[in-house]
């Protein structure tokens, strides 16, 4: 698909994975807002006018004109925007973008469980008593299960049932549109703006209002694998189906005048109610299928940026954005269930929805307004700074509203993003230290070393290949350990030194390398580019390196050999290195914790041996003192001096 070109194809893609969480919205939104209690036509009205122009102006201004725009070569999201600020913004921008990431994560807990709750307690509508939670969670089991197989078989079929979905609920809108035609005042955003100014409470209503756009931020985060041309073109049509059925729903109440539990599914013909049903579960198991991936996709960028440690990631499909990260999806399961757990009914899961996401898109709007700022021509700059300014006191107004919500659970996802923020800024500070203290050399300080310790005949040779794994892609900046872990103690000679470097490319398949020749037939740096999916076997590439270098041809290419001087296959060793504080470090409390949070994440993180698929036998780690800030003084005197 050619993400930069509209396509009919596209488009019908952006269905199935953008908007499920804004299609399915409609579920629930007008539920909230009259919260099953007795209602009076400014709430309908004034409400379903702010809905309406909230998705005009946070939906379409923020997400769909501006926001699509700030791509960071055509991949979106808050990520994407740190990314593309980093080495021009502002220091600062890590925390709001850890914020956004810390919020999406706590997100994915309630999305799924209020998505299908919402649709499968429209059988309550029939049968009041019957258990809607062991079919909810058994949905949701369902649903995690299948991630390890992937979703690419079944995925050509979202965007055609979400084109159902959205046809449907513009249908059912449009129909009670019909009856009571004088919903159609709402359109103004004169009932919103009086409303807010004269309703009692409506400050606090927000909050409900705010559910209907909480799948907006997918728009932008999504726009890597869809193209923003695709996403425009989809959504003309998704905001008039969500539309007519706001204005349906409204028109109902204002028909009925009577209170309902679920306003959506009241307003669906009885005939037509296990259809809807069955439909609004399709859609929002694809709801919750969007947002799971999109998760997956967040922590793979973290990974990528090293924000993060290394997990396990698997590519179960031929795209790039198919990932699986299975402790990720472990994670969001078991969050899922207990958000099922303690909230049970979607009417008590609202409260703990859409104060995470009202705190991310305040986040992207921060980082916007920075991006925007530093980088954008001065003739167009005002216009959108501005702009920008408005989405932010908009959305500080739905944070306040959702703040309401904390004693009735938003204090959950809450507490789940405090969680994961000072996980991943106490990652990220430890790393900082570790980059700001470690030393670094040359290789032209570095190839010296080795070959006098080649040349020294008193020494025996210890390897034939002695490879070590550098972080550097350049052979100009080399890490200081590498040096020392050859020279101290007793040096380790081997007949060839390599020094490797690992990245992974955004194509699928493909394995290539550079070779940079530091010494004449004696130490290289490698610089290997991994497909995406591709396994990393380490050793069977640096046996294939050996042989198209021709070093086997070298006379005394292999070092050991047999008493009858039959060569063995040339051995190789891998060696690791790792820092660790030395003794004398004196650390603040906040780098003490940073140090700490970092070595307990990399311990449940994928090991360097697993990750470079090498046997214990030839791979070995080694951990060398970093000193942080001012180390420990102390005034040693020997017995018997003057002091």
């Amino acid at each position: 698909m050619n993400k930069s070109q509209f396509t009919k194809g596209g488009a019908l893609v952006a269905l199935g994975i953008v908007f499920g969480d804004i299609g399915t919205s409609p579920l629930y939104v007008m539920s909230a807002i009259t919260h099953g209690q007795p209602f009076s036509e400014q709430l309908v009205l004034g409400g379903l006018s702010c809905v309406l122009w909230t998705l005009i102006l946070l939906a379409t201004g923020k997400y769909v004109l501006l926001a699509l725009n700030a791509d960071n070569h055509g991949e979106g999201g808050i990520f994407a925007l740190y990314a593309k600020l980093k080495k021009r913004g502002p220091a600062w921008i890590i925390v709001p973008s850890l914020i956004g990431c810390a919020t999406l994560m706590a997100d994915g807990f309630i999305t799924p469980a209020i998505s299908i709750s919402s649709a499968i307690e429209g059988l309550n509508v029939k049968m009041p008593n019957l258990p809607t939670i062991p079919i909810v969670i058994a949905i949701i089991s369902g649903l995690f299960f299948i991630q390890k197989f992937g979703t690419e078989s079944i995925g050509k079929y979202f965007g055609p049932v979400m084109i159902v979905w959205f046809t449907l609920i513009a249908g059912l809108g449009l129909r009670q549109i019909m009856i009571e035609p004088s919903v159609l005042v709402a359109l103004s955003p004169y009932y919103a703006f009086t409303f807010l100014i004269s309703y009692p409470g409506a400050i606090w209503i927000m909050g409900a209002v705010f559910l209907c756009t909480t799948g907006a931020e997918a728009m932008y985060s999504d726009l890597g694998h869809i193209g923003k041309k695709n996403i425009r073109a989809s959504w003309i049509y998704v905001i008039i189906c969500l539309f007519l059925s706001y204005l349906g729903q409204g028109a109902f109440l204002l028909n009925t005048k009577a209170n309902h539990t679920s306003v959506f599914y009241s307003h669906v013909p009885d005939a037509l109610l296990p259809y809807v049903i069955f439909i609004a579960t399709l859609a929002a198991i694809i709801a919750s299928q969007a947002l799971i991936t999109g998760v997956f996709t967040l922590v793979s960028e973290a990974i990528k940026l090293k924000l993060w440690t290394n997990l396990a990631i698997k590519y179960p499909a031929t795209e790039k954005g198919q990932v699986y990260v299975p402790a990720i999806n472990t994670l969001l399961f078991v969050g899922c269930l207990l958000v099922v757990a303690i909230f049970k009914r979607s009417a008590d899961m609202e409260g703990a929805y859409g104060l995470a996401i009202s705190i991310d898109m305040l986040m992207t709007s921060l980082l916007l307004f920075t991006l925007f700022f530093v980088g954008v021509k001065k003739k167009t700059k005002w216009w959108i700074l501005l702009s920008i300014l408005v989405f932010v006191n908009i959305e500080l107004i739905f944070l306040v509203s959702n703040l309401s919500k904390f004693a009735h659970g938003g204090w959950f996802p809450l507490a789940v993003s405090v969680l994961i923020f000072g996980l991943l800024y106490l990652y990220y500070k430890a790393r900082q230290l570790r980059g700001k203290y470690e030393d670094f050399t040359t290789a032209d300080k570095l190839v010296p070393v080795l070959d006098q310790i080649q040349q020294d005949k008193t020494l025996p040779y210890d390897y034939t290949n002695l490879v070590y794994f550098t972080r550097s892609s350049f052979s100009k900046n080399i890490e200081k350990a590498i040096l020392h872990s050859i020279t101290i103690f007793r040096p380790k000679k081997a007949r060839f030194y390599w020094l490797l470097n690992i990245n992974t490319t955004d194509n699928p398949r493909g394995i290539s390398y550079k070779v940079e020749e530091l010494s004449k037939n004696s130490s290289y740096f490698i610089n290997v580019c991994y497909g995406f999916k591709e396994e990393h076997h380490i050793e069977y590439l640096m046996r294939k390196i050996y042989a198209d270098l021709g070093l086997s041809e070298l006379e005394d290419s292999v070092v050991f050999k047999t008493k009858e001087y039959k060569r063995f296959e040339p051995d190789f060793k891998f060696i690791v290195l790792n820092t660790r504080l030395s003794a004398l470090n004196r650390l603040s409390v906040i780098n003490s914790m940073a140090v700490r949070t970092y070595r307990a994440i990399k311990s449940i993180g994928l090991s360097s041996q697993s990750d470079f698929g090498l046997h214990p036998s030839v791979y070995s780690q080694e951990f060398f003192p970093l000193v942080l800030g001012r180390p420990i003084s102390q005034k040693i005197k020997r017995d018997g001096e003057d002091n």
